[in-house]
């Protein structure tokens, strides 16, 4: 009997939560809490206003920590029907990571990892910005593009820079007396910044310097960052595609056609008439019962087969 009434209630918590889930407002309200957790949080770091107002500071955090854990909770009872879709989406690992963690002990004890977590709750406020989304989605996907970008990068860095030692250790010893000074010289040079000076330093030791300095020029700043530049282009066009097609996919509350409609209310109406024959038939079971108890024994026992 209470297997049968479950059911019929977690759909209806589901259905009730993924309306306020999936509503305008409620994005708008936890966005609109996040941002006061950032004005909060800037507040704290004058002195004078924490000890003047450090009880509804604290007041404050208290409950920016309970609206959170009532948001977490929503969507995943939005999600109780299928929790695998929840677990999947990484803003809700994200979400539950940041405001689980201000539970602990050891957050709360330690004042830089609790303000540590506090800011990064504003970055849950990517959540509700689309175009946000689409650079962080970006950049993820980039990182495999990244990584070949950074070996290159590498390999061209030490080749020129064991060049650069070579050659110009002797007279220049402050930017190349070591690998890690014409390192750091050449990375300095990929941005263009004192790359005349540079080259005027070098024009002193030799003028064959000059092809040394514009062939790092050429593969460093122009191949290298427009290499990086187009993997990051391609990556946010891909994020942005993806970002589409999950907008123009059709909620799971709405259908999708008429077809669709037409068998939301027949799966409805069985499941209507299910529920009233299970309840006919436990009400039919209750009387039988209840007969059977108060009845005298030559009605019950009208087949002289004996009572149990």
């Amino acid at each position: 009997m209470a297997d049968r009434t479950v059911a019929p209630k977690v759909h209806a918590l589901v259905e009730g939560s993924r309306r306020v889930v999936d509503s305008d407002w409620f994005g708008m309200a936890v966005f609109g809490v996040i941002m006061a957790n950032a004005a909060v949080l800037g507040v704290e770091t004058y002195s004078g206003a924490v000890d003047r107002w450090h009880a509804e500071l604290k007041m404050l955090e208290h409950a920016f920590l309970a609206v959170f854990t009532a948001e977490i909770l929503l969507r995943a009872a939005a999600h109780a029907d299928r929790p695998r879709d929840f677990l999947r989406d990484p803003w809700n690992l994200f979400d539950i990571a940041v405001v689980a963690l201000a539970f602990l002990p050891i957050a709360r004890e330690n004042a830089t990892v609790l303000r540590l977590l506090r800011l990064a709750r504003v970055l849950r406020a990517a959540r509700f910005l689309p175009q946000v989304r689409i650079v962080i989605s970006a950049i993820g996907k980039s990182l495999p593009g990244m990584l070949s970008f950074v070996l290159v990068g590498t390999l061209l860095l030490y080749v020129y820079a064991m060049v650069g030692w070579v050659f110009f250790a002797d007279d220049d010893p402050e930017h190349y007396g070591s690998i890690g000074r014409a390192v750091l010289t050449l990375f300095l040079l990929i941005t263009l910044d004192g790359l005349g000076d540079a080259v005027r330093a070098g024009l002193e030791i030799s003028r064959w310097t000059i092809v040394y300095f514009g062939s790092f020029v050429l593969f460093g700043s122009f191949v290298l960052v427009n290499l990086l530049i187009g993997v990051v282009i391609n990556s946010l066009e891909e994020a942005r595609q993806m970002e589409t097609a999950m907008d123009h996919r059709p909620s799971s509350l709405e259908p999708t056609g008429p077809g669709e409609e037409i068998l939301r209310d027949r799966i409805e109406t069985a499941r209507r008439a299910l529920q009233e024959l299970e309840t006919a038939l436990d009400a039919q079971t209750v009387h039988r019962s209840a007969r059977r108890r108060y009845a005298p024994a030559h009605e019950v026992d009208r087949d002289h087969a004996g009572l149990p």
